[in-house]
């Protein structure tokens, strides 16, 4: 009725996931360069998982 229980597809979860690692990259690179680099490197694990559903 509205959405409300519409379940997210696993595309929109991937996209979501991609968006917060990315955020937190950013934010860690001011105080921890491998953390952030670490992230980084996760969230583009992330994007070819993406790339591998379209």
């Amino acid at each position: 009725m509205f959405g409300i229980f519409k379940k997210k597809s696993e595309k929109e979860k991937l996209q979501a996931k991609y968006g917060t690692l990315l955020k937190e990259a950013h934010t860690l690179s001011t105080t921890n360069r491998k953390l952030s680099d670490q992230k980084t490197f996760e969230a583009e694990e992330v994007m070819k998982q993406l790339e591998k559903l379209n």
